[in-house]
């Protein structure tokens, strides 16, 4: 695995470091009056969640792991349990529901997932960047509320509560950010 440098660290590096894996999710380049440059980096541990703050001078040496990662088909829920396939091998995996997060209601019926290895342990899954979903309950649109920043609430068909435009209507089909858990488009 390669060393990189404390400063060539970038947002959403793996990296190997106090013997675990870690995900840099913010740097913060500091430059004082006195000493030398570093930065300051916000860690997130793949494998339980915690989070870390540590200091890289230019100096240090971090090991940079690269995660092989693999498209996989959705098949189905068991017990708490997302079970996907890879399209090449038709091979099964069982990953837990709590992999996705907050994310987990967007997941539908044969979606192509992108789950992210280091060896043979899956680490992370990430949905598309879309999804389509239909409204199943918001209110009717009052007339004359035009306004470009006017939002309504509507519950979507995997129960999820999202803000939308006044004119999208019940039954309609709606393109959902999966990043942002917001309404992107009409479907």
């Amino acid at each position: 695995m390669p060393k990189i440098n404390g400063n060539e660290i970038r947002m959403g590096n793996v990296l190997e470091h106090n013997g675990g894996l870690w995900v840099a999710v913010k740097i913060d380049h500091v430059k004082p009056g006195k000493g030398g440059a570093f930065a300051q980096v916000e860690m997130k541990n793949l494998r339980n969640g915690s989070k870390l703050n540590e200091r890289f001078r230019s100096a240090d040496k971090v090991e940079r792991v690269r995660l092989e990662q693999k498209d996989q088909q959705f098949l189905y829920e068991n017990d708490g349990m997302l079970v996907f396939m890879d399209n090449e091998t038709f091979e099964q995996i069982e990953l837990p529901a709590d992999i996705l997060g907050e994310r987990r209601p967007l997941l539908q019926d044969s979606m192509i997932v992108t789950i992210e290895y280091h060896e043979s342990e899956a680490l992370n899954a990430t949905l598309p960047l879309k999804v389509t979903c239909v409204v199943e309950e918001t209110e009717p649109a009052v007339k004359g509320q035009t306004a470009a920043n006017s939002f309504k609430p509507a519950v979507l068909d995997n129960g999820l509560r999202i803000m939308v435009p006044p004119f999208i209507d019940q039954g309609q089909s709606i393109v959902v950010h999966t990043e942002t858990m917001e309404y992107s488009e009409r479907a």
